[in-house]
């Protein structure tokens, strides 16, 4: 399958939009495009992606080549521009309105969306970190010619008194 189907889907389930209600697929691809772009931007992939927004296109196609982090990160940051979008439209339109016993008041769904949206960033940032540690040449040294290491690895080039042995 490709990214535009699957993708699509998988955001759609973290958005919580399955019926289709809210956004068109068209949408989505353009919020996918321009997460998976700002994804190139955060980190480093064996795969050379190349990510155009004007043409909603990745290539290659991170499904078929079964890069499962780059698609994750890519619908994670995805989700983080769609809600945070929707936060701000909600934002101007939480209002309070008493009038006598009668009460609005659409505070709490500005409040519950900010807090889907800082729970999916706040994943988005720990799958990166993750991603980020586990693709990093974490623990490896550059042992000199001067170093105590690098004494260890020739120990059978010396004698016990540090001479050579020709």
């Amino acid at each position: 399958m490709s990214w535009k189907v699957d993708l699509v889907v998988m955001l759609r389930s973290l958005i919580g939009d399955l019926d289709h209600a809210k956004y068109t697929d068209e949408r989505l691809k353009q919020v996918i495009t321009v997460g998976a772009y700002n994804v190139l931007n955060d980190a480093d992939f064996s795969v050379d992606y190349t990510v155009s927004i004007s043409s909603l296109s990745i290539s290659p196609d991170p499904i078929s080549e079964k890069d499962t982090d780059f698609s994750v990160l890519s619908v994670y940051k995805a989700a983080c521009i769609l809600l945070g979008s929707e936060v701000k439209t909600e934002a101007a339109n939480s209002i309070a309105i008493k009038d006598g016993p009668s009460s609005i008041d659409l505070r709490g769904v500005t409040q519950n969306l900010n807090i889907l949206y800082n729970d999916l960033c706040k994943k988005y940032d720990n799958l990166l970190k993750t991603y980020q540690y586990n693709n990093t040449l974490v623990g490896q040294a550059i042992l000199g010619p001067y170093s105590p290491g690098s004494m260890i690895l020739r120990a059978n080039e010396f004698d016990y008194r540090g001479n050579i042995f020709d």
